[in-house]
This record gives structure tokens, C-alpha cells and sequence, in this order.
């Protein structure tokens, strides 16, 4: 700290301040006090040194910088004198006074004695009391500021105890107690500038001016202030999107589950976060309202109504702060110069209190903050620029212990860097039910209210703009005046039509109010029309030169004044603080960036009309055809090329309004303000026609779909009616659609009424293509289904980058049975380790990844920024090995998977092993596992067993449908279900030949006080009377929690289900649901047999060249067509049929087969005329096929193929069998070898309708002679 003399700089107080005592205060003078009196003669008094540093030079150089006027900080007790001789008393009083006038020596002597003796008893009880008090006051648990100012207290009470603090605060310094006694100055201050603080900053931000600053017009904020959706998350990061883009993005995703930030918890983390919050930086786009926020912030804790732990808020603005940022100060003489009360407190230290310093607007900071070549300051009174100390102070080499918010619009945010931010909020502005809020508080009048808040929603682009509380006001201001006005017509529907009514309400207005005008004259004047013209002129460009806030400089290269500028206060909000006569420049901007589009492109417009001249070239040319009639038509392309050509898109609002300008019953608005209109009849057709050629080109999503909005501001739906017919009447042919069309289908999704909560991509076509084409509305979804579409690794490339986008709103994704294989997980992963990738849920079911493509899942789900809590990698190849890395991510603290999905993945005994370290893992997350459809065995379960009894398994479902299991198994389980420190409630043994033995050991658990078991299915599990018998006994205990039971496919006879339904009925069982459907002696089958069906052949759908035998059992492929009816199901070119029955449940069945055949099931909607391949099975994806030739056999769907014969040899006929689990979506095929079955391939799907069997016979080869014979079990 650079030291001062006091010469130089007084200290605090009037006198010289905590370093000295002014004679003029106290009568006493710092260090050795001479006076006309004995006294001087005196040796000057020695003091004993404290602990504090050595001698540092004289009292003078030791004094504080900080300056202090006479403070009524005196914050203790009155002070209580013991009573001298009163009035009434003729001793002492008399016998003095005696003395005074002359009495003896000896009697004046006794008597000053009196006197003086208690006047010493007097000022050392005083003494005493008050030093007390300081040793108090200077306790580091003692609150910096929980002293207030006493009302009783007289002026001369104040006075004693300011002077003896001075006295105080000297001896200190004489002690070397520098810092003790600057310490005890600030926390004797601290209370009174406190309040004085409040009481300013309450006058400051009570009343507001809504929207712009009418003079002698205000609002009191609390009683307009209507709460704010602001959300915690994004990243301190540049969105280089039009802020308009923005809000149209944040208003498909206002449902998204986030946690929501009240403005007093700003400051408050999220729950489960340790480490305390200093810096905030909180985002919004322009007049979202992140000024009044911080304003309802600051005014809120002014009067004590929130965040009263804070001792002082200090709200600063970029644009004040831009004033000054040529000036040289130290960071207490910048609060000092902005805050004077904490100037006249002498408050020249912040370490002792809890501070917050509020610094709004960064996106209009002029000062050079440099974050990476800036030498840091650390001293509080160093003087330095002003750019110096903002960054010293964010860095937190300044005041680490203060607190900073600071505001933004996103574009500016990247300024400061991301290590120096705790948390980044963002204002998202009103939600739907915060907007109609605000039209309510505004018009008191319900049926007003209620018809301007449908009108709003009628307009897709005027409701999504009031997500923008500015725009409210705009909104409501000219609603409110064009009902009122008698010719009141149609009321303005597009931004344009809304911006040119909200002008002339303001021509009018000033008219009236300055001018002296009538309400009923002529809208401009050429006062007025210059004034447009000027602020039109100023507009364009400060928005070529991207400036959004201008000053007087500005101002007068565009030829307006001050006078005229502070007038029209309708377009201007204005830094201006009259009162502080701190600022010698005035800031100004537009309302918002959307009025200065609006005024640019007006001005451009306006130019062109009046004068022929295009500004928009580089060489400004003017039209010469016809003075009268300019061609709009060539300004309009130079437009549109111009948007198009800008990265960021800022030119997009300026074009739609610039086209909007053009249609004549806009132009018919601005009558006198133009000298002349521009004929639209001949060149908005051309335009509409050059936008569509644009339209018909490969441009990104976001420039198409500002294209449309200009279309739609040209009045021309035209592309986009197509597309909602075709839409309508389910005639929508994705192949046929042109680059235009598929623009005008993202158009209308983006453009919907309803939230993108889900996507499901087969709704428009299965196809990669379609999905490249829809990416921007998979970006604005919550959820996108995008299974059996045919994608592959360009499909995870393209997703990866929706994952990466700031803007995505992505947090389910199901990709499941696609052929992404390795190198495409690769590149999808690529996007999950993003910072800004959302996804909760990620479905990779039957996506050809092995343990490489596993491998990149690992480092994405052990990401620090996953949000990733499902994972289905189900019937992949992951291995062994890759399961055993899976595991290890699962146990890393980072990971938050909460349910992992390994269903069909060929898992063995060893993973087993390698899950159990997971599920017996402190900071595993997992709760859900699926391990279905894996032959684990018994050995396998038998490993997972023993963590699920430890305490810190968290496992609450787990599936291990058929997974080979047997009697051995139920043992461990019940072993789980019994342990006081299992989490089980769910278990799925399903498709297990577990028979009545293991249920009998599974029931012992079940019956187990500590068992906390609601759901159990043993479907399928060769359970008879005797083994339901055991359950009922479970079930009717009085520990029992189990609410869903499944017994279906089994064989409980009729005993059983009796009892079991009769435990449902009693109210004392906690028994909800039984499942007793598909119930008989065949499901005591083992294995898949238990569901054997008996097919039956469909004759109608039969093509006339099969021809049946065998009791309809068989069916042979001929040359010779079979004399069939005509029938509408007929299949009247492929050599195909189906079967009668429809297929529900679980079902199985044997075909024995010969030569060439399809082995199928399939939708009855399936195409019957003609040969295409959504005819034949499993060409389409209305069908799933089993193909069947010399040597070979093949799988399809979706025209998509799989080679089974390098697995399995084939020959000229066989016997295969079918099981289908419609439910589970899953559909598997065997080849029979004697009596056992041998795994050929599984399908797994969501199936959406009935299916039904069928067989094909060798098309586009005819091979006759093939067959196909139904078998029997």
C-alpha cells in the first residue's frame, strides 16, 4: 500500500482523520499537543510498542488515505456520567463559582480538586464503557455491520464518542495497530454508510420507466415486476446466433426439466455443491430484462427484504463505467467516485464485510479487458486504469472475498474467461403463463386483457417474441393504442406491421406532447420525418459497424442533437444521472436491437424509394429506369444475398423487415414519411421467386428457415401450404421432395404450435437422407426416434455435432438398430464428451458395436460433463472384455449412469464377474441392470449374488430374463431377497426353467422380513400348482411388500389361481397385480417350445401360383396359377401368403422347408399389387424375413441384408423355427437339429401392430418345386 502524508490527503473525519486528533473536534492535538499552558513543558509521553509491524516513519505518513466528513456513526450506549452538583445545590456549584470570581487560593484549590476528581471518574467509567465496546466490535465474530445509529442520542453524546474514537484510533497507530485501527474506523463507519446506502439505492431503483424513459413518467418496479424464467447451465461460451434466433430456439424447450434460479439465489448453488460461488455471469439476449433483474436484486436487499447477510451491493453499469475509462483510479476511490456514501463514511476497506459488486451490460464494455497480458493489482488503493481493475478484480486477485454478477447478452460472454466464472445463469425472459402475467398487470380490464393475449397467440412470431419483456411493452403500447383508435382496423401480425405501428406511435405521441399537435392530425411532420430519417441514417450505421450503443459523437455525424435525442424518448434510453454530477458524456442505444433492425432497414428502404439509391452495394449505385417506380426487386436480392452471406446471421431480422416494408398495406402506414411508395404488385413476385430459387440450394437449416419467415412477411405461404396437404392427406413422399420442400417441412416443424418434445423420424421417412435433411428438428427435440432407419456413420457425424451445440436440446436418443458399427460410435462419442451435450438416455440396441466401439462409450460416459443416465447396448458384441471396461467407467465417481442395458450381448460367467465389482461400488450410481437373453447360467448369477448383499449396492431392477438358469439360482436370490442391506424391488427371472424346486427357494426370501421385493415375474418358468402353492404362502405374509406378481405362461391349474386371486382381494396383502394370462399343461414345455402356436394358412392372401396339400399343412411353389377367387388381400405378383392368425404374446413354431423360401412374419398393412419391394418380405418395414437356399441363409428388414452362412451351413432343406415375444419386440430365429434348437438371429423392435406369419417363395427367381410344410410338436 503507497503511503500519503496527511498534508496531502486528509484523513477521515473533518480533522486529519484515524491517523491524528483534530483540536478542532476534541481539543486535543496528535503526538505532542503544544498549548499556552505548563502542559507544553511536559516530556511527551513514550509508548510501549504493540506487536504490530516496526516503526514505519511519523504518525503523519501512518494516517489513512481515506477521506471522512463528521459522521453520526456513534453506535453505542448513551453515555451514563455520574451526577455532578446539580442546579439546586449551593455547594460546590456556588462555592466555584465563588472561586471564578475571585475567591481565596486554598478554596479554589479544593474545589477544581472536587471537580476534577469527578470529572476523572467520569471519563474513565466513560473510557472503559468504550473501549469495551471497540474490543467488541473488533471480535472476528462480532457482525461487521449489526450496529445502528441511536435516535436518543444528542448531538453532544454523537461528539464524545466521535472524539474519543479519534483519540482511540491515534493511540493505535502510535501502538503501530495500522491495521487494527483502520479495522476499528471501518466497523464503527460501516453501520451508518449501510444505511445511507440502501436509502440511495432504494431511491434509485424503486421506480422505473417501462420500456423507455417518459419524463415524468415512472412505475414502481414491485408493482410491474413480474418473476423471470432464469435457468442455471450453457457455458461462459460466444453464441454467434441472432438473438432472435435465440428466443425462437428457447421457446420450443421452455418445458425442459431445469432447475430454476430466484433472483435472491443467484448466489446459491446447486445442492450437493461444497465449494462457495463468487462469480456469476448471467446471459440473456437484448431487453430479456437482465437490468431490471439486477435492479429487483439490489432493491430487494435495500429494503431488507432479502440477502440481508450482504453488508453492501454495489451496482456498477459498463456503460457508466465506459464514461471513465480514461481516468486513473484505486479501486476505493472507483467506489468512492460512484458511491459517495461509502466516500463521506470513509469506508476504504472491503475485506471485513460481505460485499457484492454488480457489473451489468458486458456486451457494452469499450474498455480493453485483457484477462491474459494485464499485470494484476492486489492492492485495493494502487491507482491503475480502470480496464485493470475490473480484470484484477474478476481474476480474483482483488478482493478474492467479494462476490461479482455480472450480466451479458451472449455474444459478449466469451470476454471473460471460463476459469474466472462459478456459475453461468441465463434470463430466459417469460414463460407462456409469465406473458399472459404480464398483459394481465398491464390491462386491468380482463376482456382487453383477454383479447390481446389471444391475438398474440394467433401470431406464431409475435408470441415468441414476447418471451422479451421489452417486447411486451412495444406489444402491448400499440394494442393498446389501435383498439382505442376509431378507424381501427385488422391488428398487426408480423413483426414488421407491429414495429411500423409501434413509429407511428411514437410520431404521434411526441407530436401531441411536445409539438402542441392534435391527436387526430396527419401522423408525420417534418419534424418528425427528419427526426426517422436521422435515427433511420444512425441505425444502419452503428449495425454495419455491429455497435449497439453510441454516444454524443455518434450522434452528430447523423445531424441530431442532444435536445432532439433526449426528446424523442420513445426510441432512447439514456445513462444520465443528473443528481451525482458525475457524468460529463450520455450514453445511448436502441430499446432494442429489433428496433434498430426495424430502423435500418427503413432507412435503407426509405433511401432507395425516395432516391433510387441502393446503400446495400459496395459502390452505391442509383436506378435510373423510372424516377417514379425504383425496381425493389434488385434492393431485395442484394438483401437476401447479403443475409445469406453473413456467418452469424445478423442481417436476418434486418431482411425481414426490409421485405415486409415493401408490401403496400404496410406502406400505406408510412404515408408522408415516404415521399413516395414503391409499386409491390410487379416486385414482390419476382422476389418471392428469387427466394425460392435460393431456397432450392444446399443452404444450412437456419438460413432456410429465415427465408420463409420473409416469404411469410411477403405474404406468400405457397411452399409451405404444399407441404401441410401433403402432410394432411399422408401423401408425403420424402424422394419426391425438392431441396425447397424439405426446407418448407423443417419450416413447419420448427414453426409448430406444440413443443418438439419427440421426434420420430419413420413419421416422414426411414432414411438417412430425411434425416440430414431434419437435423434442425432433432436438434430443437427432447427426444428423437430414429430406430431401423438405415443410418450409418455420416448419420453419427451429423449427430455428434447436435450433441456438441450449445443450442441442442437433446436428451434422449434412440438409434437402435441401425448398422453404425465401430467407426460410427466413434464419431457419436465424439459429441457425448462435449461440455454442452445434454443426452440423458442413449439407445445402441442391435448397432453392430463391438469392444472397439465400446471402448470410445467408456471415455464419453467417464466424462466429467456427461449427463448420461441410460445406456442400452443391448444385443451388440461388446465382449467380455468390453463389459469388463463398462464396469470400470461405472465405477468412476464422474459417471452418473443410473441404467445399463446388456441384453443378447452373448455375455458369459466372466462379466459376471467383472459386474459385481460395479454393483458392490461406493460411487456407482447404477440402480437399474438388464442382462437378459445371455446364458450367465447359475455360476454367473451366483457371482452377481453376493455384492447385491452388500451395503452399498444401490440396485433396485434387475433382469435376468432368459439367462439359462435353474434351481441353483433361486438359492443365491434368495439369499439377496433375505439380506437386510439388499435394494432389490424389482426381478425379472422370465424365460428360466426354474420349476416348482427353485420357486420353493425363491419363496423362503420372499417371505423374509428384511424383503423389500414389489415387482417379480416368473413368466414362462414351468411353475405348476405346487410351486404357486409357495408363493401364495409369500405373498399372504405379513412382510411382504410384493405388489406385481407374473405368472403367466405357466401351468398354476385352477387351485392356484384361485388362491393367488383371492390374495389380490385381501385388503391385508399388499398383492396389486397378478398376471395368470396364457396359462395350461404345454407351458410346462422346456425351453421356447412352452409358446408353440398353431398357425393357420390364409387362402385369400394366397398367390395364384402356390397351391396347397397336406390338409392345407403345406404349401408348394407351381408354374401352373391355381384358379383363386379374386380377393383384395391377394398378393398378385410375389409368391407369397400370410397366415389367418394374428400373433400376440409370445409365440413359436416349426416349418420344415425345401430348395428356396422366406420364413417371415410381417404387418397385415404390407403392400399385396404389384412387385416392388414394399411387397416382399423383408424388403420393407412392414416385415422381418428368414431366407432359405442351397447353402445360405439370410436375414432382412428395411431392405437391409445380413449374411448368416459364414456362421452357420445351410443345404437344400431343413427345418427352422420361429419364437416371437410381441411385447418384448423381439423376434428370433433357429435351425432344428434333432431336438435341439441352434440360434440363427434376433430382431430386435418395437413392434407398433398385429403381426402375422408368412412365406415367400424365391421372387424375382421363380424356383418351383420350393415349399414350405407347418410342423407339428
Amino acid at each position: 500500500m503507497s503511503k500519503q502524508k496527511t498534508s496531502d490527503s486528509p484523513g477521515p473525519g473533518p480533522g486529519p482523520g484515524p491517523g491524528s486528533v483534530s483540536s478542532s473536534d476534541s481539543g486535543v492535538t496528535s503526538g505532542c499537543v503544544s498549548m499556552k499552558s505548563d502542559w507544553s513543558k511536559d516530556s511527551p509521553m513514550n509508548f510501549k510498542p504493540g506487536p504490530g509491524p516496526a516503526d514505519e516513519g511519523s504518525d503523519s505518513e501512518s494516517s489513512s488515505s481515506c477521506e471522512s466528513i463528521k459522521s453520526d456513526g456513534s453506535m453505542v450506549e448513551p453515555i451514563g456520567f455520574k451526577p455532578g452538583p446539580g442546579p439546586a445545590d449551593e455547594g460546590v456549584s456556588q462555592q466555584s463559582s465563588q472561586v471564578l470570581r475571585g475567591g481565596s487560593a486554598p478554596q479554589h484549590q479544593t474545589h477544581l480538586d472536587s471537580i476534577f476528581m469527578l470529572l476523572e471518574d467520569n471519563m474513565v467509567t466513560f473510557m472503559k464503557e468504550e473501549l469495551k465496546k471497540m474490543k467488541k466490535l473488533l471480535s472476528p465474530d462480532y457482525p461487521a455491520c449489526s450496529e445502528s445509529e441511536r435516535e436518543d442520542e444528542d448531538e453532544e453524546q454523537r461528539s464524545s464518542r466521535e472524539s474519543f474514537l479519534r483519540i482511540t484510533l491515534d493511540f493505535l497507530r502510535r501502538m503501530k495497530q495500522e491495521e487494527l485501527a483502520q479495522r476499528l474506523w471501518s466497523k464503527t463507519f460501516a453501520g451508518v454508510c449501510q444505511k445511507k446506502l440502501k436509502h440511495d439505492l432504494k431511491k434509485r431503483f424503486q421506480r422505473v420507466c417501462e420500456g423507455v424513459a417518459k419524463q415524468g413518467e415512472s412505475t414502481l418496479l414491485n408493482q410491474i415486476y413480474t418473476e423471470l424464467h432464469i435457468t442455471e447451465g450453457g457455458a461462459a461460451e460466444v453464441n454467434q446466433e441472432h438473438e432472435v434466433r435465440q428466443i425462437e430456439a428457447a421457446s420450443r424447450t421452455a418445458d425442459r426439466a431445469e432447475r430454476s434460479i430466484g433472483p435472491g439465489d443467484m448466489f446459491k448453488g446447486p445442492p450437493g455443491r461444497s465449494q462457495p460461488i463468487r462469480t456469476v455471469l448471467t446471459k440473456g439476449v437484448a431487453g430479456i430484462g437482465k437490468t431490471v433483474l439486477t435492479q429487483k436484486f439490489t432493491l430487494d436487499w435495500a429494503e431488507d427484504k432479502d440477502n440481508q447477510d450482504v453488508h453492501f451491493i454495489f451496482p456498477f453499469t459498463f456503460r457508466e463505467l465506459n464514461v471513465v475509462k480514461e481516468k486513473k483510479f484505486s479501486f476505493v476511490d472507483l467506489v468512492h467516485h460512484f458511491f459517495t456514501e461509502t466516500k463521506e463514511a470513509g469506508l476504504c476497506s472491503f475485506e471485513d464485510f460481505q460485499v457484492i459488486f454488480i457489473f451489468d451490460g458486458l456486451d457494452e464494455c469499450r474498455l480493453p479487458l485483457d484477462f491474459q497480458h494485464t499485470d494484476f493489482l492486489t492492492e485495493v488503493t494502487e491507482s491503475t486504469s480502470v480496464d485493470v481493475l475490473l480484470t484484477s478484480l474478476i481474476r480474483g486477485k482483488l478482493l478474492p472475498s467479494a462476490r461479482l454478477w455480472i450480466t451479458t447478452r451472449p455474444a459478449a460472454a466469451n470476454q471473460i474467461p471460463a476459469d474466472c466464472v462459478d456459475m453461468v445463469t441465463e434470463v430466459r425472459g417469460f414463460t407462456d403463463p409469465q406473458k399472459e402475467e404480464y398483459f394481465r398487470r398491464r390491462f386491468r380490464e380482463e376482456e382487453q386483457a383477454s383479447r390481446i393475449i389471444s391475438h398474440i397467440k394467433t401470431s406464431r412470431s409475435l408470441h415468441i417474441m414476447c418471451h422479451i419483456p421489452v417486447f411486451c411493452w412495444i406489444t402491448a403500447t400499440v394494442l393498446e393504442k389501435v383498439l382505442k383508435s376509431r378507424e381501427a382496423g385488422e391488428l398487426p401480425k408480423t413483426l414488421t406491421q407491429m414495429y411500423i405501428h409501434h413509429l407511428v406511435v411514437q410520431a404521434k405521441g411526441n407530436k401531441v406532447k411536445y409539438d402542441g399537435g392534435a391527436a387526430t392530425d396527419p401522423h408525420w411532420s417534418p419534424e418528425s420525418r427528419e427526426m426517422i430519417e436521422s435515427l433511420g441514417k444512425l441505425a444502419f450505421d452503428q449495425l454495419q459497424k455491429g455497435n449497439l450503443i453510441f454516444y454524443l459523437s455518434d450522434l452528430k455525424k447523423c445531424d441530431i442533437n442532444l435536445r432532439a435525442a433526449s426528446m424523442y424518448s420513445g426510441m432512447f434510453t439514456q445513462i444520465f444521472r443528473e443528481e451525482s454530477g458525475l457524468y460529463q458524456d450520455m450514453v445511448f442505444c436502441f430499446i432494442h436491437l429489433s428496433l434498430q433492425e426495424f430502423l435500418a432497414a427503413l432507412h435503407v428502404h426509405q433511401t432507395f424509394i425516395n432516391s433510387g439509391t441502393n446503400l446495400l452495394e459496395e459502390k452505391q449505385t442509383t436506378i435510373q429506369q423510372s424516377p417514379q417506380q425504383p425496381q425493389l426487386h434488385h434492393l431485395h436480392q442484394r438483401a437476401v444475398d447479403e443475409a445469406l452471406k453473413s456467418p452469424n446471421g445478423h442481417l436476418d431480422l434486418f431482411l425481414r423487415f426490409l421485405l415486409g416494408l415493401s408490401l403496400e398495406t404496410n406502406q400505406s402506414l408510412l404515408r408522408g414519411l415516404l415521399t413516395q411508395t414503391g409499386s409491390s404488385s410487379q416486385s414482390n413476385p419476382e422476389t418471392v421467386q428469387y427466394i425460392k430459387e435460393k431456397l432450392s440450394e444446399s443452404l444450412s437449416a437456419e438460413r432456410s428457415i429465415n427465408l420463409f419467415h420473409c416469404l411469410n412477411e411477403l405474404n406468400d405461404g405457397s411452399l409451405v401450404k404444399e407441404i401441410q396437404w401433403y402432410l394432411r392427406s399422408g401423401s408425403l413422399h420424402p424422394a419426391r421432395l425438392s431441396p425447397a420442400q424439405w426446407s418448407a417441412l423443417v419450416f413447419i416443424l420448427l414453426s409448430s404450435e406444440e413443443d418438439l418434445k419427440e421426434f420420430d423420424l419413420k413419421k416422414y421417412s426411414a432414411s438417412e437422407e430425411a434425416l440430414l435433411k431434419l437435423l434442425p428438428v432433432v436438434k430443437a427435440s427432447s427426444k428423437a426416434l430414429l430406430s431401423c432407419c438405415g443410418l450409418s456413420e455420416r448419420s453419427c457425424g451429423a449427430l455428434s455435432s447436435v450433441l456438441s451445440s450449445q443450442s441442442s436440446s437433446l436428451t434422449h436418443l434412440d438409434l437402435s438398430n441401425n448398422d453404425l458399427q465401430d467407426s460410427g460410435v466413434k464419431r457419436l462419442s465424439l459429441g457425448l464428451e462435449s461440455p454442452h451435450c445434454k443426452l440423458e438416455a442413449l439407445s445402441l440396441s442391435g448397432c453392430l458395436v463391438s469392444e472397439e466401439g465400446c471402448a470410445s462409450l467408456v471415455s464419453a460416459v467417464r466424462s466429467k460433463s456427461s449427463h448420461l443416465r441410460e445406456l442400452d447396448l443391448s444385443y451388440n458384441h461388446p465382449g467380455d472384455s468390453g463389459v469388463k471396461e463398462l464396469s470400470a467407467a461405472v465405477e468412476d465417481p464422474h459417471c452418473s449412469l443410473e441404467t445399463l442395458r446388456l441384453s443378447g450381448c452373448g455375455l458369459s460367467e466372466r462379466s459376471c464377474g467383472a459386474l459385481s465389482s460395479v454393483l458392490s461400488s461406493q460411487s456407482s450410481s447404477l440402480t437399474h441392470l438388464d442382462l437378459s437373453n445371455n446364458q450367465l447360467q447359475d455360476s454367473g448369477v451366483e457371482k452377481l449374488s453376493a455384492p447385491l448383499e452388500d451395503p452399498h449396492c444401490s440396485l433396485e431392477t434387475l433382469r435376468l430374463s432368459c439367462c439359462g438358469l435353474s434351481e441353483r439360482s433361486c438359492g443365491a436370490l434368495s439369499s439377496v431377497l433375505s439380506s437386510q442391506s439388499s435394494s432389490l424391488t424389482h426381478l425379472d427371472l422370465s424365460n428360466n426353467d426354474l420349476q416348482d424346486s427353485g420357486v420353493k427357494r425363491l419363496s423362503l426370501g420372499l417371505e423374509s422380513p428384511h424383503c423389500k421385493l414389489e415387482a417379480l415375474s416368473l413368466s414362462g418358468c414351468l411353475v405348476s400348482e405346487e410351486g404357486c402353492a409357495s408363493l401364495v404362502s409369500a405373498v399372504r405374509s405379513k412382510s411382504s411388500h410384493l405388489r406385481e406378481l407374473d405368472l403367466s405362461y405357466n401351468h398354476p391349474g385352477d387351485s392356484g389361481v384361485k388362491e393367488l386371486s383371492a390374495a389380490v382381494e385381501d385388503p391385508h396383502c399388499s398383492l396389486e397385480t397378478l398376471r395368470v394370462d396364457h396359462v395350461g399343461q404345454q407351458r410346462l414345455k422346456p425351453g421356447v417350445r412352452k409358446y408353440f402356436s398353431q398357425l393357420q394358412l390364409d387362402e385369400n392372401s394366397m398367390n395364384r401360383n402356390l397351391k396347397l396339400s397336406n390338409n392345407n399343412r403345406k404349401v408348394t411353389h407351381v408354374e401352373e396359377k391355381q384358379p383363386y377367387p379374386h380377393h383384395p388381400h391377394r398378393f398378385n405378383v410375389c409368391p407369397q401368403l400370410l397366415c389367418r392368425n394374428d400373433l400376440s404374446g409370445r409365440c413359436y413354431w416349426e416349418v420344415e422347408w425345401s430348395r428356396r423360401v422366406s420364413i417371415s412374419v410381417s404387418y397385415r398393412g404390407i403392400r399385396r399389387k404389384g412387385d416392388s419391394e414394399e411387397c416382399r418380405f423383408g424388403r420393407n418395414h412392414q416385415s422381418w424375413s428368414l431366407e432359405c437356399s442351397d447353402g445360405r441363409y439370410y436375414v432382412w428388414h428395411n431392405k437391409r441384408g445380413t449374411d448368416l452362412s459364414s456362421s452357420f451351413s445351410s443345404s437344400s432343406s431343413g427345418r427352422v423355427a420361429v419364437y416371437v415375444d410381441c411385447p418384448a419386440g423381439s423376434l428370433s430365429f433357429f435351425r432344428v437339429s434333432s431336438d435341439s434348437l441352434i440360434h440363427l438371429y434376433t430382431f430386435n423392435t418395437t413392434f407398433t401392430q398385429p403381426l402375422y406369419a408368412g412365406f415367400g417363395f424365391g421372387y424375382p427367381c421363380l424356383w418351383p418345386g420350393s415349399s414350405v410344410s407347418l410342423c407339428p410338436l
